[in-house]
């Protein structure tokens, strides 16, 4: 994996494109001159899969060499693509499985879930609960961010958390399930009809920069390339555009803990045109459901549900940015992942360039 550092200060353009994006667009830039961007193009090309019986076979085959000889470690939460591959993982793994922990509030748990699929798989596998508290934001917040050059999606602390237990543990590699949504059409309210170009933008960027910065930059080049007659291919925009951003968050994350990452359907893509008439009936990743399914006979595949992060408890009481590049209470009235987005450009702002 070939890693691309930043060389071009301009704080507003990437302060810009982490609020739209969640991520610096434009490599060639950073936020600061001490704090150069780090960004990791992942290995291409990928295998085209157009069958579940060859995603099960490249997937069985990725998690094998990734794993061979190798004491090793999964994130299993409660849905169905890291299920697939705890069915793939040697008999002497952990299973970890994240839940936030907020005092006097019941927050998301996918720990039954889980269990009901190692029970199920009769595997001697450990499964592990790692408690996630709002102390663990801030504190690893900082140095994921210094490490990144950049602001962090809230993910990485949690990962980060799981992949120091699993160092501790004696890991020497962390097996993932992510992208599977992006690259085989699990996006379902994303893929529930067809885009404009001007409502695909207004609908996934994700902090709007002329809301909250005092000075912007709008750049469209991300959507302008995946436009098709004045539509948004919306499948190639997740399988190429945003895995890449979700995956350099999970290396990121692995990397200040040292932990060597592993993401098996990242290896693959879709070799046939996604059948969004499918998709629309209520089957989004038709190919990963059929896969769990002969895995796992007669379960039910769970209603998709992000990565627990209890944000409106956990930012509940903040009152917004303070700093001059911000409009003050450009926050009022943001959903609570929007909230952190900002929360995190303030914090590393003042990590980068404090005032």
């Amino acid at each position: 994996m070939a890693k691309i550092t930043s060389s071009i200060v301009d704080k507003t353009y990437c302060a810009s494109s982490f609020l739209m994006y969640r991520i610096v667009v434009d490599r060639t830039r950073r936020f600061a001159e001490d704090a150069p961007l780090e960004w990791v193009e992942f290995p291409s090309p990928r295998l085209p899969i157009h069958t579940s019986d060859e995603l099960l076979a490249a997937l069985r085959e990725r998690v094998a060499k990734a794993t061979a000889g190798k004491k090793c470690g999964i994130a299993l939460s409660g849905g169905i693509d890291s299920a697939i591959l705890l069915q793939l993982m040697p008999d002497d793994a952990i299973a970890y499985t994240f839940k936030c922990v907020v005092p006097g509030v019941q927050t998301t748990d996918e720990s039954p879930r889980a269990a009901q699929y190692l029970a199920y798989t009769g595997k001697p596998i450990e499964h592990k609960i790692v408690p996630i508290t709002w102390e663990d934001m801030t504190t690893l917040a900082d140095p994921l961010m210094l490490r990144k050059g950049a602001p962090i999606h809230s993910i990485e602390v949690q990962i980060c958390k799981a992949a120091q237990q699993a160092r501790a543990d004696g890991c020497e590699v962390f097996v993932f399930g992510e992208t599977a949504d992006c690259i085989y059409g699990g996006h379902s309210q994303l893929l529930a009809r067809d885009w404009t170009f001007g409502d695909f933008v207004e609908r996934w960027s994700f902090v709007q920069p002329y809301k909250v910065l005092r000075e912007y930059v709008d750049d469209l080049s991300p959507y302008r390339e995946f436009e098709k007659d004045g539509y948004i291919d919306v499948l190639p925009f997740l399988s190429l555009f945003e895995s890449g951003a979700s995956l350099n968050s999970y290396l990121n994350a692995c990397g200040l803990a040292g932990m060597p990452f592993e993401a098996p359907y990242a290896h693959t893509i879709m070799a046939d045109p996604l059948d969004l008439e499918r998709v629309r009936r209520g089957e989004n990743k038709y190919l990963v459901r059929e896969v769990f399914h002969k895995l796992y006979p007669g379960f039910e595949v769970p209603p998709k549900t992000p990565m627990p992060r209890p944000m409106d408890q956990w930012l509940g009481d903040w009152e917004g940015p303070t700093r001059p590049e911000f409009w003050p209470h450009c926050t009022d009235g943001m959903k609570a992942d929007q909230k952190w987005l900002v929360w995190s450009l303030e914090r590393f702002l003042d990590l980068v360039d404090p005032l």
